[in-house]
């Protein structure tokens, strides 16, 4: 029979992998970029599969509005996305979380990517700017 006191591994060891995983670069942990700050880097679109789904801010997603997808600025904060392969610009504003695309920065929405001119692309690369 076990002693109740006994010490039981798996606990101990889940949360170390869990204090592990929060340490080595989770969203949260992140640096956010601040205004008049720009990064560059691929950006990505989402469109129909996902018009009329809730975003991770709550609201419902409108794939003709100019919004976008990004992993640690938070909601509301609009920023400016320019294509760096033809000059075109648009603002958009950030109401969920994404992109999940390796190697992507943001995910705008069908409207910002018609206006950035890269639909037929699906990815280009940009420079974003936080407003």
């Amino acid at each position: 029979m076990r002693s109740r006191s006994a010490i039981r591994p798996w606990p101990v060891l889940a949360t170390a992998l869990l204090l592990a995983a929060g340490a080595s670069g989770c969203a949260s942990t992140r640096p956010l970029i601040a205004g008049g700050d720009a990064v560059v880097g691929t950006a990505s679109y989402y469109a129909s599969e996902h018009d009329g789904r809730r975003t991770a801010s709550g609201e419902v997603f409108d794939m003709r509005a100019m919004t976008a997808a990004h992993r640690t600025l938070p909601f509301g904060t609009r920023v400016r996305v320019t294509n760096l392969e033809n000059g075109r610009q648009a603002v958009v504003r950030i109401n969920d979380r994404g992109p999940f695309g390796k190697g992507r920065i943001i995910d705008v929405s069908y409207g910002a990517a018609r206006a950035l001119g890269f639909v037929g692309r699906g990815t280009t690369r940009v420079r974003v700017e936080v407003l």
